[in-house]
């Protein structure tokens, strides 16, 4: 009888448990930190890495991560040109974000096991997959990286694409030289000289420097093995799983924002007649999708009227409202044949 009534207790105290609500909700110690002085600190690049980080003829910061970085700064300190970007060579920005020089690295960076579990990052959920390439000389009279056997290959230093590099060569049993550069406009220029038959960069970025840079791009091939498929996502330090929570919010929001046609030119009026509970919890009309982050319910609505949602961002600065041109493939929304989603916001 002692052993049922003790079980009985156990469960009514388990059920009890389960069904109390959560109403306390701890604040990032980075967000405090951002919202004191006044400025977030992000990633920017030591020249131009095209439709990412890059400098315009004003003299401007632009490109898709650097409106990723404006996005975080709505949300979290309301104006989005209280974003501070601090150019970082690609070796340098890890070092910069553990010591505190930048808050977040939004960058162009690749989601590996190494960064997570050995350089002491966390990462964001995905906001743009690309894979890693090789683009050679056309008159060298080849399609496939096993012809160059012999060959001189320039990457840029600090950079995945270096190691995927020089194993993917060894593993087909190419010889080769690998010579780094530490910055994109020294690597473009060792090539442009013929101080490698080859460079290894990530796929995005050499169709835009062949369509945009080269006189002749005919005369450039992109060879057809495709060294990997990488997720890129935002890296911060461990130990605030909160701002993780705010920047994983804030990549979900600007996705969620295209699902349900929520841009830049409708918000206000969404935000005044929402069409379902989803844009009315989204747009801060229905309270808690500031209190559970710490900051206001209005921050996604003013992030999409600065910024625009995800589509509007890509758009600009790498699809047919830029230069470039690049459909988005992968990087379209679930919904549209492409592999980026968000999370149920409930």
């Amino acid at each position: 009888m002692a052993t049922s009534i003790a079980k009985i207790a156990c469960a009514v105290a388990f059920a009890a448990g389960v069904a109390a609500p959560v109403t306390a909700f701890s604040k990032s110690a980075t967000v405090t930190e951002i919202e004191e002085r006044g400025t977030l600190l992000c990633s920017g690049h030591n020249g131009s890495y095209f439709g990412f980080v890059e400098v315009n003829d004003k003299n401007e910061w632009k490109g898709l991560d650097i409106d990723m970085c404006r996005a975080l700064t709505t949300a979290i300190l309301g104006d989005p040109d209280k974003a501070q970007i601090v150019p970082l060579s690609w070796a340098q920005r890890f070092p910069a974000l553990q010591s505190g020089d930048v808050d977040v690295i939004i960058k162009a960076t690749g989601w590996t096991m190494g960064r997570d579990t050995e350089v002491g990052l966390q990462f964001s959920l995905p906001y743009f997959f690309g894979g890693t390439q090789f683009m050679a000389h056309g008159d060298l009279g080849i399609t496939e990286a096993k012809e160059l056997d012999g060959g001189t290959i320039c990457v840029e230093a600090g950079t995945t694409i270096e190691r995927l590099a020089g194993n993917y060569l060894k593993t087909i049993g190419v010889e080769h030289t690998m010579v780094s550069y530490e910055k994109a406009s020294e690597l473009r220029a060792a090539y442009l000289a013929n101080r490698c038959d080859a460079f290894a960069a990530w796929g995005p970025f050499l169709a835009v420097l062949r369509a945009t840079e080269l006189e002749k791009p005919d005369a450039h091939i992109i060879l057809s093995d495709q060294l990997s498929n990488e997720p890129i996502a935002a890296a911060m330090r461990q130990g605030d799983e909160e701002f993780v929570d705010m920047v994983n919010w804030m990549i979900a929001a600007l996705l969620i924002a295209e699902e349900e046609g929520v841009t830049s030119a409708n918000v206000e009026e969404m935000a005044a007649n929402p069409p379902n509970p989803k844009i009315a919890r989204l747009l801060g009309v229905d309270p808690s999708m500031g209190e559970r982050l710490g900051i206001r319910d209005t921050w996604a609505r003013e992030m999409i009227a600065a910024t625009g949602n995800f589509g509007e961002i890509y758009d600009r600065n790498l699809g047919e409202g830029s230069p470039y041109k690049l459909d988005r493939g992968l990087n379209n929304l679930w919904s549209h044949g492409g592999v980026l989603y968000a999370p149920i916001l409930d």
